[in-house]
């Protein structure tokens, strides 16, 4: 009998005249295929047509759904409980360090804000003791920021000239609490996937723009330029012309400006060369790079008291001034519509800005440090510090590049760490204020210079920009000229509107191809399949006819449930792309393919974390008293296969993002490799784009782990002296550790094989400089010359694809074949004790 709902539809149907069973003649008419029929059941199947209140279920959570939406709001709670003295003691030196740099920083953030000092202090203060509570990252720290206090400032100060009867205060407050309620609402409904619209090359220029237009901005205050017309927020170009122009009138303020700056470069070129030369002090030089800044604001206080003691009426050169004690300007904030109007046409960038700088900020460091961040709830995270932090004074705050990679590269454990810089933050506010006073402003000017100006993306970046995709060069340069021309706002919403238009345009112009049949033979090394056949009775014809598909594990593409999909192979995974691959879903992509495997496999070296305090703080373990879930029936992850087939574009962030993920599971399965094979890639420019990001060539096994060169990312901002950099040199040192603990405990696990270094496909060559061709065309020749498989003279054959590039397969079964023959070659070498003599990785084409 037929439910209810299924007569009212009918109903309704039959009212509105449509007709249900108009294909139903055709469905009738099938009466044979391989989606109705399986060797593996004894009768037909016959797919369902899904249904519209299936869809609906689908987007109602059920009541244990609801449960984890409030718990992961506030994800300290799987934590906190296990926190341990290892943990607080790598807090504590991240805290104190990052507090050393918050304070003078978030000062001459506030100058740039139009705002007293005293307002970055209470911002600092209200992020690093909120964030802790909601974060999904243990680096990040939310603070004021180079970019964001320039929008608010110009806000501040288009409110002035139009309003001048509203304090600024007021309307930075304002400002705070609507952008702040609007990030904190996207994260509530869980619509983090946002800013996946945005992609790489777009923070590229907004970062670039920003950084020169706000160093340009500070020049005339370090140079002591104080012209009557002179607006240092006009555009960019302007304000480098107006100082070009009135460089005559240059005070003794350069000399504290430009000599700050000089000292704050000198310093960190100094510090990280003796790391290179003396590395078992590297960490020691770390921590005197990074309280440079706190050691030369110290520095140019001391000497502006004992210049300007006597000339309290009269400064010789510009000075901070009184900055009160305390919190004296904490109340609830004014926010009225009439306030709102004054800002509104600033409200969307500065919500951008807040989402962007935070959100690229924490999943870059969370891929380097391997941890996944939840994007939403640090939405959650930023909207309620902007929605607090306005009552004690606070203005618009984010994540802040410079002092998330201190704190990352100091060695923090836990989010907790924030905890330890409210307090360095909050004894500077009640303790230090008379110490503020003689601060110069040049000296201040020279500080945000030197920190906006690694934000600034160096010229071989934006050449990997090209190598990968030339269209977005051209937006690079777009959103950084707009920038320089007009402003930071319009920059960012061109670089975000050309990006969607080009993203659009590749859509509706997409162009199919019609394809012939071409008989192909699969090579495994030097042989045919077929030659297993040489000495053996012909197969019949229904042995030839048997053949391998690829079905979803899951069955969600309507195949019938009771096939048994099987795993390709123990720790080889297939990965189907189902829509294209650009920056919108590339995040999506790659978190659930990271997210399937670690499900589904066990790491290398299960004694990664000997003990407790060890662990990620993301993963601190089974409770006290109990033992870690067995995992020995899995497998170790050893290859992964991509199916690009619906692919035919990649852009700058999608190809990122795999490098991305291959480092972290480079990291997962250290000290073993994982192989990365492609199959179906159907576009030249595609083929063009993964090979220089190192894709398409084997894996070389090495002793140590070594990341995979970036196309962009914010964590490798400072190249060997960076958080990505450090979190390398970690791993490494806990690797070489554990082998030291197994040669003296008597047990030693060959677990890499070295390969021939001569070989052209070489792990250097592609690994660490991102080659894209690996073997010269002598040495190609000599090896097709000498193959058996490409000189049978039954019947003339040519290779299907380049030989160059071994790892990019015409199909899914040849790159399956091409994977277990690479894993069962390693495993035999293992076995046989060949470590050190090398070997060939049998590598499948097509012919």
């Amino acid at each position: 009998m037929a439910p209810s709902s299924s007569k009212v539809g009918h109903g309704v149907a039959k009212a509105l005249r449509i007709n249900l069973d108009e294909r139903q003649a055709q469905k009738e008419a099938i009466t044979r295929g391989e989606s109705m029929y399986s060797s593996s059941t004894a009768d037909t199947y016959v797919e369902e047509e899904p249904r519209t209140i299936e869809w609906i279920r689908d987007l109602i959570p059920s009541g244990r759904q609801m449960g984890i939406y409030f718990r992961n709001l506030f994800p300290f709670t799987r934590w906190i409980g296990r926190y341990n003295a290892q943990w607080l003691m790598g807090d504590l030196v991240a805290g104190i360090t990052v507090g050393a740099v918050v304070v003078p920083q978030s000062m001459a953030y506030a100058k740039l804000a139009e705002l007293p000092p005293e307002y970055g202090l209470y911002s600092s203060f209200m992020g690093v003791l909120i964030y802790w509570f909601f974060a999904t990252s243990k680096d990040i720290t939310i603070g004021p920021v180079a970019v964001m206090s320039t929008i608010t400032g110009n806000v501040v100060n288009k409110v002035a000239k139009e309003h001048p009867e509203v304090p600024g205060h007021v309307v930075a407050s304002a400002l705070a609490i609507i952008a702040g309620a609007i990030v904190c609402f996207i994260g509530l409904i869980r619509c983090g996937w946002i800013v996946d619209f945005i992609p790489l090359t777009a923070i590229s220029a907004f970062m670039t723009g920003s950084a020169i237009s706000i160093a340009a901005g500070q020049v005339p205050t370090m140079m002591g330029i104080k012209v009557k017309g002179f607006n240092t927020r006009d555009s960019t170009y302007m304000v480098i012309i107006n100082t070009l122009k009135y460089l005559g009138h240059t005070k003794i303020d350069a000399a504290m400006g430009l000599t700050a700056l000089f000292l704050l470069y000198a310093i960190r070129i100094i510090c990280t060369l003796l790391a290179k030369k003396y590395p078992s002090r590297a960490k020691m030089y770390f921590f005197i790079s990074t309280l440079r800044t706190a050691f030369v604001i110290l520095l140019y206080t001391l000497i502006s008291w004992l210049v300007n003691r006597h000339h309290r009426d009269d400064h010789v050169f510009a000075i901070l001034g009184k900055v009160p004690r305390g919190f004296r300007h904490a109340a609830v904030p004014t926010v009225n519509t009439d306030i709102i109007s004054y800002f509104a046409s600033e409200l969307p960038a500065s919500v951008i800005v807040l989402l962007i700088e935070h959100i690229a900020i924490s999943k870059s460091f969370g891929r380097v440090n391997n941890y996944t961040i939840d994007p939403s709830q640090e939405l959650v995270a930023i909207g309620v510090t902007n929605l607090l932090g306005p009552f004690l004074g606070g203005y618009p705050a984010t994540g802040s590049f410079s002092r998330t990679a201190i704190k990352s590269k100091a060695g923090v454990r836990t989010p907790f760490a924030g905890v330890i810089t409210a307090i360095v933050v909050l004894l500077a506010i009640y303790a230090l204020p008379a110490v503020f006073y003689y601060i110069p402003s040049a000296s201040l000017a020279g500080v945000i210079i030197h920190a906006v100006g690694d934000l600034i993306t160096p010229p071989n970046t934006v050449y990997q920009f090209w190598r990968v995709s030339p269209l977005e060069v051209i937006i690079f340069f777009a959103g950084v000229l707009v920038t320089i021309f007009s402003s930071i706002e319009n920059g960012i919403y061109t670089t975000i509107c050309v990006s969607i238009a080009v993203l659009l345009f590749r859509v509706v112009k997409a162009r199919g191809h019609f394809v012939g049949r071409v008989k192909i033979h699969s090579v495994i090394g030097d042989h045919l399949m077929e030659d297993k056949f040489h000495d053996q009775n012909h197969p019949s014809d229904e042995d030839l006819a048997v053949r391998d598909i690829f079905l979803p594990l899951d069955h969600n593409d309507g195949t019938n449930p009771e096939i048994n999909v099987e795993s390709p192979y123990p720790g080889i995974f297939i990965y189907r792309f189902s829509e294209g691959f650009n920056y919108p879903n590339a995040n999506h992509y790659t978190d659930y393919l990271v997210k399937f495997i670690f499900e589904h496999t066990r790491r290398t070296n299960p004694d990664s974390w000997p003990r407790p305090g060890d662990r990620p703080w993301n993963n601190p373990g089974p409770r006290r008293g109990k033992s870690e879930p067995d995992r020995s029936n899995l497998p170790t992850l050893k290859a992964i296969i991509l199916d690009f087939s619906s692919v035919n574009n990649v852009d700058v962030t999608s190809v990122q993002n795999l490098i991305d993920v291959r480092n972290q599971l480079d990291r997962y399965a250290a000290p073993d490799v994982v192989q990365w094979h492609l199959a179906c890639i159907n576009n030249r420019w595609t083929k063009r784009a993964l090979a220089s990001a190192g894709f398409g060539y084997p894996t070389t096994p090495n002793p140590e782990y070594s990341r995979w060169k970036p196309i962009f990312s914010v964590a490798e901002i400072g190249g060997s002296g960076s958080a990505a950099s450090a979190a390398e040199q970690d791993a490494n040192r806990r690797l070489s550790k554990q082998v030291r603990d197994e040669e003296k405990g008597g047990i030693r696990r060959d677990s890499v094989t070295n390969v021939d270094k001569t070989d052209d496909i070489s792990h250097d060559r592609y690994k660490d400089d991102s080659a894209t061709s690996s073997s010269n065309g002598h040495d190609l020749h000599r090896e097709i010359s000498t193959s058996k498989a490409y000189n049978r003279q039954t019947t003339k054959k040519v290779v299907v694809h380049g030989l160059n590039r071994p790892f990019f397969h015409l199909d899914l079964t040849i790159a399956l074949q091409a994977a277990i023959a690479n894993v069962e070659h390693q495993e035999q070498l293992k076995k046989a004790g060949e470590a050190g003599q090398g070997g060939d990785y049998p590598v499948g084409k097509e012919l």
